[in-house]
């Protein structure tokens, strides 16, 4: 009860910021914090149970690129090319997942087959240059004058409007985190983690029920990047596809407590306070180093935080101080005695 109270504190909290003056950069901040929040509770809704993906940045490519494709060369509004995106990432998501489950791809041969899956999307996007500008990016070719508000084209040069999808869509998320830990879902794919040989002697369709998570996961992360595109008006395949940017997924969703609604959402905050400091103090000094930075703050938090900063809060918390005994009195008395 105390958690969810948290929480509509802090959405209160949030939802009223706007009303402030709030400078700019910040906000600026806290629209990436709730989009790389969503993203990372996208990827959480698998890594929780195990499904352990390496190539997210396939997904959340494929959508943002199929959504600015459409409305640079057909003029299709981002309402339609937002469907259309999260739709072509659903039927990647299907393609590579039904085979891999159907003959029981698991553990680390699934995470390289979907790290292989995001490279491929990657090196394709750059393959494409002619319509996706290659390794040199892409920006929507109509862009809004810098005064206008546009609903059709999701551009606004007020970035309120931008935080506050943000925060709609980062407050979805966390409702269906809810729900699918609050679903007959949540045992199946437990019990599938565990063993699935078992599972399946159990009648647990385990290809059934790892498919929907994953095309759940997939779809929302494609999402997240369709909205990272829409707000930086930028695209480049290396920073919305590939290695680089699944590892960052992971990152943050481990880091934080994949195992927690909230864990993703602290992750993110660390990862772009983290990345916001060496920009501001080190310039381009130190550029490409935050990568080796993240994989060792994520090796550190395997070993010594396997729940997360948001699990290991969580459990210190809740433990109990060893019971007091009186003076004189046997600690360990002998039972037979």
């Amino acid at each position: 009860m105390k958690r969810y109270l948290l929480i509509a504190a802090a959405v209160s909290i949030l939802a009223l910021l706007p009303l402030f003056l709030v400078p700019v950069y910040y906000l600026h901040l806290l629209i990436l914090v709730l989009i790389w929040s969503f993203i990372g509770t996208s990827w959480s809704l698998m890594g929780k149970f195990g499904i352990v993906s390496l190539g997210h940045g396939a997904f959340l490519g494929i959508g943002v690129y199929a959504t600015t494709v459409l409305w640079n060369f057909q003029g299709l509004t981002p309402w339609i090319g937002i469907p259309i995106g999260i739709a072509l990432a659903l039927l990647l998501a299907l393609l590579i997942g039904y085979p891999a489950f159907r003959f029981r791809v698991v553990g680390h041969y699934f995470a390289l087959i979907t790290l292989a899956l995001g490279e491929v999307v990657r090196l394709s996007i750059i393959a494409a240059r002619n319509i996706t500008g290659g390794s040199l990016g892409m920006t929507p070719d109509r862009v809004q004058p810098p005064t206008d508000v546009s609903w059709y084209a999701l551009q606004f040069s007020d970035k309120r409007y931008f935080y506050v999808i943000a925060l709609l869509c980062w407050l979805g998320a966390l409702l269906i985190w809810r729900w699918v830990n609050r679903s007959m879902t949540r045992p199946a794919l437990e019990a599938i983690s565990e063993d699935e040989v078992a599972a399946a002697s159990m009648g647990i369709h385990v290809t059934s029920h790892k498919l929907r998570i994953t095309l759940l996961s997939a779809g929302m992360t494609a999402l997240g990047g369709i909205l990272l595109g829409l707000y930086n008006q930028y695209l480049n395949p290396s920073s919305l596809s590939g290695i680089s940017i699944s590892l960052e997924i992971v990152f943050l969703s481990i880091v934080g407590g994949m195992y927690s609604m909230l864990g993703p959402t602290i992750g993110a905050i660390i990862t772009i306070v983290f990345r916001e400091s060496l920009r501001t103090y080190f310039g381009v000094s130190l550029a490409g180093m935050s990568e080796s930075i993240y994989g060792l703050l994520l090796i550190v938090s395997i070993i010594f935080m396997p729940r997360g900063i948001y699990g290991a809060v969580e459990t210190w918390l809740k433990r109990e101080p060893p019971p007091s005994t009186s003076a004189g009195a046997d600690p360990d008395p002998d039972p037979s005695s």
